[in-house]
């Protein structure tokens, strides 16, 4: 299956030490070689790098580790196809705009064949995957309820966790989902977590011979969040997250919890 990475932050904060470990996991460490992305939420502005080709290999992967982009939200993703082609219309993360936000999603899993029942409706896909499919019907589904930003946000939250227990019961439905402000995880089988703020210490991967004290690199005010399939350091203590769970992340902390 795929993996997943994601980061929440207060402050904008590059995330090219965990990239750079979690890149090796696209063709080197891990069996993920079909393709890869990247998504990036900048002072009010998005975007997005996206390659049908193995991260371990990608000279793109590479300027992303070397190009320390500052962002409060970032979703990654690398594939190992199940459904559709290896080509760049299905390869995550995949974007749709509603309230004039670009919303961004990625997903770790495979859906039964059932999935090609779920009804669209305003969006369509443009790959062939169940994942790009099942994308589609969600935000179908959250544009018809919310026409509006709802002023309740924990009534978007509680409807969105809805959403994804009925995907859960297709197959394997792990989901990074970000709107530029909140990001939203929901685990079906594997997601860990782990949030870093003061006193800042050494964190050391597990896929590269890479290590970082950010205590030299951050301030005592900063809180940053990362998300990823599988821990992606050896040397810290990451929280897993239960099956049905939903968080919602902002500004690196969680700001909403929803379970089975």
């Amino acid at each position: 299956m795929c993996e997943l990475l994601g980061m929440s932050a207060n402050v904008p904060t590059d995330i090219c030490f965990s990239f750079s470990g979690f890149l090796h996991r696209g063709g080197g460490t891990g069996p993920h070689r079909d393709g890869w992305g990247i998504a990036f939420y900048e002072a009010g502005g998005y975007r997005d790098f996206r390659d049908p080709h193995p991260s371990v290999d990608s000279p793109i992967a590479r300027l992303i580790c070397d190009y320390p982009i500052k962002s409060h939200v970032v979703i990654s993703h690398i594939r190992q196809a199940n459904v559709g082609q290896v080509r760049l219309a299905n390869t995550h993360p995949f974007t749709r705009e509603m309230w004039g936000r670009p919303w961004c999603y990625a997903h770790n899993g495979q859906l039964s064949h059932e999935w090609k029942q779920l009804p669209l409706s305003f969006y369509q896909p443009v790959g062939d995957t169940d994942s790009e499919h099942a994308f589609c019907w969600l935000m179908g589904e959250l544009r018809r309820a919310f026409p509006e930003p709802p002023a309740d946000r924990d009534a978007l939250w509680r409807y969105l966790h809805g959403l994804c227990e009925h995907l859960r019961t297709f197959g394997v439905f792990n989901l990074l989902l970000a709107d530029g402000e909140s990001l939203y995880t929901y685990c079906s089988t594997k997601l860990a977590h782990i949030t870093r703020r003061a006193p800042f210490g050494r964190a050391s991967l597990s896929d590269a011979e890479l290590a970082v004290n950010f205590a030299e690199h951050t301030t005592p005010n900063d809180v940053v969040s990362v998300i990823a399939t599988e821990p992606l350091t050896d040397n810290e203590d990451w929280v897993r997250m239960e099956p049905g769970e939903l968080l919602v992340w902002r500004d690196g902390d969680i700001q909403g919890c929803y379970q089975t």
